[in-house]
């Protein structure tokens, strides 16, 4: 397959792709979970593992943007909750399975489909908080999307992103699977530049989404640039299944509020 000349529409059939073979994070909420956000043990993840802390969250009835969230996972739960819950994601597979979950279960989520970075669709101020898994790395610029997420937020509105360490892209793909780490790729890292023909090609045969690395201060720099104040951060795994766990966290995820 030749390179993709459109990053957004091949991501966007990608994930499709990865809807129809059951990726891991395709896969729809269990009823327990749904029943666990019923009676407030909301458990969220930004990241691969660990549980969004509770003290994260604005109050109930809160208007939350689930943002390149799709899947049926987050917006699904956040809305037994009781928030008042959009979900925005650029696969209209992905926005299925939040709506096959909402129609089975009584559950009210808005369902919009578009590009993470463009967000014109809101207007401004509309959302008390935002969140956003690890899914800014499927876009070339960060700073866009955390531009558009505190636009579309009140002042005093949550902001939490989750991310992948910038240190794991910098590592040869191939030999980090087999828990050999050597230096290959520069900052910022995309598979579409940072790729030969032959290494690409083997992610597009397989309609994997193709990838990019930001820098440590696009992510941190870019939300201080947007207007938002970080207020925590945690890292976390990958879960035990890739070799870099051993050796360093896979990924973080930051909470930050919207400066009035």
């Amino acid at each position: 397959m030749e390179k993709p000349a459109n990053y957004l529409e091949y991501n966007r059939e990608a994930w499709n792709h990865l809807v129809r073979s059951g990726n891991r994070w395709t896969i729809p909420v269990s009823e327990k979970e749904l029943e666990e956000a019923r009676n407030s043990e909301l458990k969220l993840i930004l990241t691969p593992t660990k549980i969004v802390p509770a003290d994260w969250y604005p109050a109930k009835g809160s208007k939350v943007l689930g943002l390149a969230s799709g899947g049926g996972q987050q917006g699904p739960l956040m809305a037994a909750a009781g928030f008042e819950v959009t979900i925005f994601d650029n696969s209209p597979g992905q926005l299925a399975q939040d709506r096959k979950v909402a129609e089975s279960h009584g559950l009210n989520i808005r369902l919009v489909q578009g590009d993470m970075a463009d967000l014109s669709v809101f207007p401004d101020g509309e959302f008390d908080m935002v969140f956003n898994p690890c899914s800014t790395a499927f876009v070339p610029d960060v700073k866009a999307v955390y531009k558009e997420a505190a636009r579309v937020l009140k002042p005093g509105g949550i902001f939490m992103t989750g991310f992948t360490n910038p240190v794991y892209h910098l590592f040869d793909i191939f030999k980090a699977e087999k828990g050999e780490f050597t230096l290959k790729y520069s900052q910022p890292y995309s598979d579409l530049e940072s790729l030969n023909d032959e290494e690409l090609r083997f992610f597009t045969d397989q309609n994997e989404p193709v990838v990019f690395g930001h820098s440590l201060e696009a992510f941190l720099n870019g939300q201080l640039e947007a207007g938002l104040m970080l207020t925590h951060l945690f890292e976390d795994s990958w879960g035990g299944t890739n070799p870099i766990d051993k050796h360093m966290p896979f990924s973080m995820a930051t909470r930050a509020i919207k400066r009035s």
